[in-house]
């Protein structure tokens, strides 16, 4: 399970009307304490703010899950009620978790964590969705999985250095056949 915070960083960026105004902005990134959350936005407001910024808070948050989307331009925080039926004392009990949801507008966001949640063996229901204060969020990616920057990505098996190893590879399977 992810342990998410929530970072606010104050900085000066430039408005729309051309004037430079402060702003404090609040993100949300995945580690494991608070030493690791504090380290890791500062390496993302470096690449991200030109000027000065300082983080002036970081706290945890309770939530379950994100749902991410290609299609969107806020986070919305949603709770999500599940409910249950205990057969032994036979009441019902609800359980709350907040679900982040990328989207456009509320009933958008509301879609999406219907879609998210079929399948689900208990029922539940949306109790509220509200607009997040959160700008971006950064989840953990272990170094393994970082590409440095002086490697090429390969995408659909296309060689960077302009190779074709399809004939060799033709030949070699050829040859295979016929011993």
């Amino acid at each position: 399970m992810n342990t998410w915070f929530e970072c606010t960083a104050k900085y000066s960026k430039m408005g729309e009307d051309g004037r430079e105004k402060k702003v404090s902005e609040t993100y949300l990134l995945d580690a494991v304490s608070f030493t690791e959350a504090e380290t890791r936005i500062y390496k993302e407001l470096v690449s991200m703010v030109s000027g000065e910024f300082t983080v002036t808070r970081i706290s945890k948050t309770k939530l379950a899950e994100i749902i991410p989307s290609e299609v969107g331009d806020r986070w919305y925080k949603a709770k999500v009620t599940f409910i249950t039926f205990d057969e032994e004392s036979g009441k019902e009990k609800r359980v709350s978790q907040f679900v982040l949801v990328f989207s456009d507008n509320v009933k958008a966001a509301y879609d999406q964590v219907i879609e998210a949640m079929k399948g689900m063996m208990a029922d539940f229901e949306i109790g509220g969705i509200t607009e997040s204060p959160i700008i971006d969020v950064f989840p953990y990616v272990p170094e393994a999985q970082k590409i440095p920057d002086n490697f090429t990505k390969i995408i659909n098996g296309d060689d960077p250095f302009g190779n074709d190893d399809s004939e060799e590879e033709s030949e070699e399977e050829d040859d295979l056949h016929l011993n």
